[in-house]
């Protein structure tokens, strides 16, 4: 069957996958991307900018400027640290945080040395401050945020399928953040903003998930034929094709942005926004249906109800097996009786190798096994004892 087959099969749904039934493959996948985001979280280190961690931030135009040239000129007003980034035709030079004076030592290197009038170069001083107070409030939005996810899924679904939901979020925040880290980009509000989004992301997609499965699995009970694990797995794959079809069609203009507009158009920010949402939503995706999903049914099947049902169903299909088993020995058993009737009738049946009763006179005793005894067939008359007359047979003189 060719590779176009097979996806369509997949896209139709006539071909299920097991996903449910293999989650130490999936976790093992996962704790891998988690060893890499960490690793990458304490050997690397986020890349915080300005907003956060305060400094100075030069803006101007040189259109006949390369890096080298801007950073050194801004280098030579007396900077130790310098990030330079081109946002479309402005340049965008990031330092630690310097006075008044120095501010001014700075735009005068840049003017002289880039031929650039004063004027022309922009500043913008941010406190360390305030980036204080807008990582704290991150870190409040995202509490809340979690808070009112558990209490919606709790509510509208159970308390078990919330907390897949919620490890599953942790799972791609962790990985994004690892991402980052490794790729050296920088951590801005916009970066914020596509965390926030990714977020919410994967949580529709294990929503619509879940939702499937709470359908599929309702009408189970004692006497059914199927496992919560396979009523679950089934209810994944119906809406496998639904949630690679939604992410495709959500990345692609992400990646976009991500590759084609940083690299011809100079996107700026635009790329810290875009990274986030890129990794999210591939890693969300993959979350909602390899880990969230496989976690619920780890829970699920802890249940008594559930565990009932698999019990039940492993009893019937052990009886059905020992009645075909029973069966097949009686029917082989049927089989050996049968022949040995066959047997015993033709041992008692004479057969042309031994004497007759008439032959021999009497019963002939069984020496088939050491003589060879052969017929003799008797030619002429055959000699008739005189039965006597009427009074002899009577016992009479």
């Amino acid at each position: 069957m060719g590779l176009r087959a097979v996806i369509s099969r997949i896209y139709r749904g006539e071909i299920s996958a097991d996903i449910v039934g293999r989650p130490k493959i999936w976790y093992s996948i996962s704790g891998l991307l988690l060893a890499f985001s960490i690793a990458g979280l304490l050997v690397q280190g986020l890349n915080f900018g300005v907003e956060f961690k305060g400094g100075s931030v030069f803006t101007f135009k040189a259109p006949s400027a390369s890096i080298e040239q801007v950073r050194g000129a801004v280098t030579d007003g007396g900077v130790h640290q310098v990030i330079v980034q081109k946002a479309g035709g402005d340049w965008r030079a990031t330092t630690e945080s310097l006075t008044s004076a120095e501010v001014t030592k700075v735009k005068t290197s840049v003017s002289q040395e880039l031929k650039i009038p004063a004027d022309k170069v922009s500043t913008q001083v941010v406190g360390a401050s305030w980036g204080g107070q807008i990582q704290k409030k991150a870190w409040q939005a995202l509490l809340v945020f979690m808070i009112l996810i558990i209490a919606y899924l709790s509510l509208a679904f159970e308390w078990r399928m919330a907390v897949a939901a919620v490890v599953a979020l942790i799972h791609d925040l962790v990985i994004t953040a690892g991402v980052y880290a490794w790729s050296g980009f920088e951590v801005t509000p916009a970066t914020l903003l596509g965390f926030l989004t990714i977020l919410g992301y994967s949580l529709y997609d294990a929503v619509v998930v879940f939702d499937m499965i709470k359908e599929v699995t309702k009408p189970l009970g004692p006497t059914s034929k199927t496992t919560y694990s396979e009523a679950a797995n089934q209810a994944l794959s119906s809406t496998l094709v639904r949630s690679l079809n939604t992410s495709l069609v959500a990345i692609l203009p992400v990646g976009a942005i991500l590759f084609i507009g940083t690299t011809l158009f100079g996107a700026g920010t635009l790329k810290d926004l875009s990274l986030a949402l890129f990794v999210g939503m591939i890693v969300g995706t993959y979350s909602s249906i390899c880990v969230a999903t496989p976690l619920l049914v780890q829970f699920k099947e802890r249940e008594p109800k559930f565990r009932q049902i698999r019990e039940n169903i492993a009893r019937r299909e052990q009886s059905t097996k020992r009645q075909a088993k029973t069966a097949k020995v009686k029917a082989g058993a049927g089989a050996s009786g049968d022949a040995r009737s066959d047997d015993a009738r033709s041992d008692d049946a004479p057969s042309d190798d031994e004497p007759s009763d008439d032959a021999s006179g009497g019963s002939a005793p069984d020496v088939r096994s050491t003589v060879t005894v052969r017929k003799v067939v008797q030619s002429g008359q055959r000699q008739q004892p005189k039965r006597g007359t009427r009074q002899q047979r009577r016992g009479g003189k």
